[in-house]
């Protein structure tokens, strides 16, 4: 007999395990098909499936521990945080069970713990939501818990993990009128001008996609670019540009935009994405080190980097992730901001951003370049605008932005964001 929702718990169960014992990310797994052999639903529902996991593992985690004597192999242990979260969420618990127990089954190193499993997940059935909702917030991971704390403070970070478990809404960037855009896919213009959408479901099915309204861009990422002020008749270059959000903010802004990219398959997407919403822009897929050609008004420089700041939308990135590349990244953004300098004319600037959360891609990058470049300095007059909080300005003159503020309108990435003027 099918065991209901079957394929769906699999696939999620096989992203899980790519993810916390192989490093994979989600995005990369469903880009290389992990998902095209499910049912529409059953695609959508894996991919939900295994996010909720990842985000509650801790929780997931704590409630198991009671009922182990040890740890299982990853295999059983994926699939008991798997159940964990589906009881948890009040699903029905012989569905979730018996699909959970088969899973456990089909693999020849496993089938003798299905009798555990469906023990564990029973006694789990038994303590349910209430159980789940009496345990703390999930806590990131200790490689990465620990800097942060070492950052911003325990609190802080609490509150950061807080918004990471509450998950992300729908955030969309109007090509011309916010308001139109709010109105017509039911959502709400956030104080920066970005339009947040609660329970969008499918993307390409709201209003305004088809036509070119509007392109999805997180309510932090879209804040980069706000800093230039207006950019219009500027001619600007947008280094590590895919997939293109802010290439449409500066072309839909009457900047001449150069987007330059090493990857020819996510320049594809911000093609895409230009040809949907009907702007324009250079295209040029290279690697931003050599790319070379004259110098600009404005160069963008949204630097390769730990992506810690847009968790709470990808919730896999701490659990394939160790924190063994970060010095590597770090080396990597100041090579691209020395490269960057170089391409700006006399008088022109440089916006500096990372979607992170470690201040040594971003407070302490631009200290460095300061350092570096005497002829370079802080446009702290540039960090301005509507939403942003004084205490959000640093120190130095650029906006640290955390998945904590907004919180009671959904939360933001966190990014960090600095604009620099080369000297005339």
């Amino acid at each position: 007999m099918r065991t209901t929702g079957l394929p769906a718990r699999k696939a999620a169960h096989s992203l899980l395990m790519q993810i916390t014992t192989e490093g994979r990310l989600m995005a990369e797994l469903i880009t290389a098909g992990a998902l095209s052999d499910l049912a529409p639903e059953d695609r959508a529902r894996a991919q939900r499936l295994a996010a909720d996991t990842l985000r509650g593992l801790d929780r997931a985690d704590r409630m198991l521990k009671p009922y182990l004597k040890k740890a299982p192999p990853p295999h059983v242990m994926n699939a008991l945080r798997l159940g964990t979260t589906e009881l948890c969420a009040g699903e029905a618990a012989h569905g979730v069970v018996n699909a959970i127990v088969e899973i456990v089954s089909r693999n020849k190193r496993t089938q003798s713990m299905k009798g555990l499993t469906n023990a564990v997940l029973r006694k789990i059935a038994a303590e349910g939501p209430e159980g789940w909702n009496a345990r703390a917030v999930p806590l990131l991971p200790g490689w990465l818990r620990q800097p942060l704390v070492a950052a911003w403070g325990r609190q802080t970070v609490s509150a950061m993990e807080a918004a990471h478990f509450a998950s992300a809404p729908l955030d969309l960037t109007a090509k011309a009128d916010p308001d139109a855009v709010a109105k017509a896919t039911g959502g709400v213009v956030l104080p920066n001008g970005s339009i947040r959408v609660a329970d969008a479901g499918q993307v390409s099915e709201l209003a305004g996609y088809a036509d070119g309204s509007w392109w999805v861009q997180d309510a932090a990422a879209a804040m980069p670019v706000k800093m230039l002020g207006d950019v219009a008749g500027l001619n600007i270059v947008d280094l590590c540009a895919a997939p293109g959000g802010k290439t449409m903010q500066l072309a839909a802004g009457g900047a001449q935009v150069t987007a330059v990219d090493l990857s020819k398959r996510r320049m594809a997407r911000v093609a895409e994405n230009l040809q949907r919403t009907g702007l324009q822009a250079e295209l040029v897929v290279a690697d931003a080190l050599a790319f070379d050609s004259g110098q600009r008004d404005v160069v963008v420089l949204d630097a390769p980097c730990s992506a810690t700041g847009t968790i709470r939308r990808h919730p896999d990135l701490p659990y394939a992730k160790d924190g063994a590349e970060f010095g590597d990244l770090m080396a990597l953004q100041e090579q691209m901001i020395d490269h960057a300098v170089g391409l700006i004319k006399p008088g022109g600037r440089l916006l500096y951003c990372t979607c992170s959360l470690l201040p040594d891609e971003g407070e302490v990058q631009v200290e460095d370049a300061l350092a570096r470049h005497a002829n370079l300095t802080v446009e702290r007059d540039a960090i301005t605008g509507p939403g942003i909080a004084p205490d959000w300005v640093t120190d130095d003159g650029g906006l640290r932005l955390r998945p904590d503020y907004w919180s009671d309108q959904g939360g933001m990435d966190g990014f960090y964001i600095a604009v620099l003027r080369k000297a005339a």
